[in-house]
């Protein structure tokens, strides 16, 4: 996970996990059949070693569980990434989908696997854009060429987390 944390996709490659533990590139292939695989198992180590992740998905609301989630991905940026490429199969991200699912279920929803999947793009898309929050505000937007935009960009004050906490009023009423 450091590897990813700290240099994105680019940097976990089969040699450099090997680099990194002091081992021959070549005898991973006898643990892993590829850099997907790294991928996967980073994704979930990631997800089950979070501490209010795993107490979020023991016992928060679908809102507080939501949020604890955009907190995780924003924290660790390459996983949303990774979860664009690849559906995440692992255990810890079972229980997120089980619990996301018994949550809406509970509360009634017509549809609780469409509603989740709605909710999680949300999330994945919420963080993968907060990053360059502070840049929207910064870069103008020509009123000539998009004049309502231009007029409601200047006076709106953008907030990732805020606009994440309407998305999921939204998906949930």
């Amino acid at each position: 996970m450091r590897l990813l944390d700290e240099g994105g996709l680019r940097a976990l490659t089969l040699r450099s996990v090997a680099q990194q533990v002091g081992v021959a590139p070549a005898s991973l292939y006898s643990r892993v059949e590829s850099v997907d695989d790294l991928f996967d198992l980073a994704l979930d180590t990631a997800l089950a070693d979070d501490p209010v992740m795993s107490e979020s998905i023991r016992n928060a609301d679908l809102p507080a569980l939501m949020h604890a989630f955009f907190a995780h991905l924003t924290t660790h940026r390459w996983a949303g990434q990774v979860i664009g490429m690849r559906a995440p199969r692992g255990p810890a991200y079972l229980a997120l989908s089980e619990r996301m699912c018994v949550l809406l279920e509970q509360t009634g929803t017509p549809d609780p696997l469409g509603t989740a999947y709605r909710l999680s793009n949300l999330v994945i898309g919420a963080s993968l854009t907060a990053p360059m929050a502070s840049d929207e505000k910064r870069v103008a937007i020509d009123p000539d060429q998009a004049p309502t935009y231009a007029r409601l960009h200047a006076t709106h004050h953008i907030s990732p987390r805020g606009i994440l906490s309407d998305g999921i009023t939204a998906l949930l009423s």
